[in-house]
């Protein structure tokens, strides 16, 4: 599929744009410069939350449209339009929590807030650096009236045991969708609980639909277990080398690393149509 057959590119940011956002490998940045110099529209689909995805991406002069939260939210980072939102139903936000819960975790909590990202308890479950980098965007109160009285985008915990980590994913099937990988940040794993079926595809769909771009002609690529649907759902799947299993598997191509700039090999896959 050439250039001029792609409609839209679509990529994961951590372990996939960049091995970390304060370092983006040089042929990365010309490549996304240049696929946007050809009128291809790139836009972002990111377990990230509001805040870590718009700042770092300012940085890079840069923004575009960007599903967030694995699927729960999208927003048009240029406008801050929203174009797509799906929130936990309150039964299955309380099971969720309750499954952290029995297994000694609090987690922190993602809401529809006007000021805040998320909440988290007194004795916060994530690592230190995971509650640090949220800083001023991060609350404290008692989880059970969080989610009672805010709808839920996502429970996430950072640097945690897998063991504690698969106790949750194991009980959550048929409530929630959760996603347990590595944590390239902190150490140890990363657990992410969206609501049940969601995926960052609904929210590359309702991009498409709200831009008018053909969804049977996307490029994406993606590094994790939450990046599996977003590669399945498109005409040209690409991973990286070292990737999760679930991601190799789903994909058509694999290009070399983030941290050795495999972003730029979009180029030939795309082609050389201008």
């Amino acid at each position: 599929m050439g250039g001029a057959d792609i409609s839209l590119v679509v990529t994961d940011l951590d372990g996939t744009l960049w091995h970390t956002d304060d370092s983006v490998h040089p042929d990365t940045v010309a490549a996304l410069q240049e696929i946007q110099r050809r009128d291809i529209p790139v836009m972002v689909a990111t377990g990230r939350r509001v805040t870590s995805t718009r700042e770092p991406l300012a940085r890079l002069g840069w923004a575009p449209a960007a599903v967030m939260l694995n699927g729960a939210i999208g927003l048009d980072l240029s406008s801050g339009a929203c174009f797509h939102r799906r929130p936990f139903a309150e039964e299955a936000a309380g099971r969720t929590l309750e499954a952290f819960e029995r297994a000694g975790i609090d987690p922190v909590v993602y809401v529809d807030h006007p000021d805040l990202d998320a909440f988290t308890s007194p004795t916060p479950g994530t690592s230190p650096q995971h509650v640090a980098a949220l800083g001023a965007k991060l609350g404290t109160a008692e989880l059970p009236e969080v989610v009672r009285q805010y709808e839920v985008l996502s429970f996430g915990v950072i640097g945690i045991d897998y063991g504690p980590g698969r106790q949750v994913a194991d009980e959550l099937a048929g409530v929630a969708t959760p996603r347990l990988d590595r944590s390239l940040d902190y150490g140890g794993a990363a657990l992410i609980v969206s609501a049940l079926g969601l995926s960052k595809w609904d929210g590359v769909l309702a991009w498409c639909g709200t831009a008018g771009l053909d969804p049977g002609r996307i490029l994406a690529i993606g590094d994790g277990p939450n990046d599996v649907e977003l590669l399945a759902g498109a005409a040209v799947a690409v991973s990286l080398e070292g990737s999760h299993p679930d991601a190799l598997a789903a994909a058509d191509h694999v290009v070399p690393p983030a941290k050795e700039g495999g972003w730029a090999g979009l180029l030939d896959l795309i082609g050389t149509a201008a």
